[in-house]
């Protein structure tokens, strides 16, 4: 797709971080966008955004959608092709996504499979909704969004992370399965998964508040249940009162979108530029490279702490010989 005027995108996710910045620069490259999210705040936000930025006749709309929701998600195509008088549309980005360090043993399993249903049952079910009005256009592409946790299942040795990781394996997995069954059954439709590393978004933010763990919502006993979550990590917050917890948990989740090495506009536009050339597998930012090269050359010791203590030491170097250029 050497082009992304006049064409049609839907967006999922759209609200904040990548989603809002793809949404943008679509916008900005003459793309009519439907976008959906479970907070319309944030897509009115997204919305000004991108009308204040996109030439005129540009299309925006915005659309309240759980996309775990089957349902939802169809109601959501209903009104897409009813806003943009369409039947067709050329791009497909099932981005929406929640993260959480749920254990398969110690997590609630309401909160594990919440965090399992909208990761992977929101590509799932984004694809089935949108698929074919994919094959309806005379080019189309199918964008679905994993995670460097896609093909290491974990954030380091002392985090569970199996709902999470479970979830961007199977959109990984997914997706490679579509390329040769597109290929055979709609070969005008193109895939891609994303595989993105630490990018500046609000997702541990935005995580929270859907799975009902916002620190500025959390109550006495929920803060203790998180100290002691914390504390089997080896992080001890000692005689630290709840107020200071709750600041704590609250810093956490800002300096993840803050002081990432990569950020969701630079992010969006590897992904794009992705799209453009053709590429099936996208691996977004410099840690999701050096990762991806030592799973494949040592995936016996993925799981081991020398492994993470050593791609931990090559992602700062990296990323300090980047800062230096």
């Amino acid at each position: 797709m050497e082009s992304f005027e006049d064409k049609i995108a839907v967006i999922t996710g759209g609200g904040t971080g990548m989603g809002r910045e793809l949404a943008r620069q679509l916008a900005v490259a003459g793309c009519h966008v439907a976008i959906c999210d479970v907070s319309e705040d944030n897509m009115v936000q997204t919305k000004s955004i991108c009308d204040g930025q996109a030439p005129a006749g540009t299309r925006i709309t915005i659309h309240v959608a759980d996309v775990s929701s089957e349902e939802d998600l169809m109601r959501f195509r209903n009104e897409v092709m009813r806003e943009h008088e369409t039947d067709c549309v050329n791009l497909v980005f099932n981005n929406a996504g929640i993260g959480n360090t749920g254990s398969m043993i110690t997590t609630d399993r309401d909160d594990w499979e919440r965090t399992f249903n909208i990761c992977w049952y929101g590509v799932y079910y984004g694809t089935r909704t949108f698929l074919p009005m994919l094959m309806a256009a005379e080019e189309g592409h199918l964008i679905n969004t994993s995670s460097v946790n896609g093909f290491w299942a974990t954030l380091g040795p002392d985090i569970a992370h199996s709902a999470y990781a479970s979830a961007k394996f199977a959109v990984k997995g997914f997706t490679e399965a579509l390329i040769n069954d597109l290929r055979m059954n709609a070969p005008h439709v193109k895939c891609s998964v994303v595989m993105p590393g630490h990018i500046g978004t609000s997702i541990v933010i935005n995580s929270g508040k859907v799975l009902g763990n916002d620190p500025k919502e959390m109550s006495d006993e929920d803060l203790q249940e998180a100290r002691e979550g914390m504390e089997r990590r080896g992080i001890d917050f000692g005689n630290a009162t709840n107020d200071q917890l709750r600041q704590a948990l609250i810093a956490q989740g800002e300096s993840f979108r803050d002081d990432a090495p990569m950020t969701a506009e630079e992010a969006s536009a590897v992904i794009l530029a992705g799209v453009k050339a053709g590429k099936w597998r996208i691996l977004v930012g410099e840690d999701a490279e050096v990762l991806d090269e030592m799973v494949r050359a040592e995936p016996e010791n993925a799981y081991t702490v020398d492994f993470n203590d050593r791609f931990q030491a090559r992602v700062a170097w990296a990323l300090g010989s980047l800062q230096a250029d």
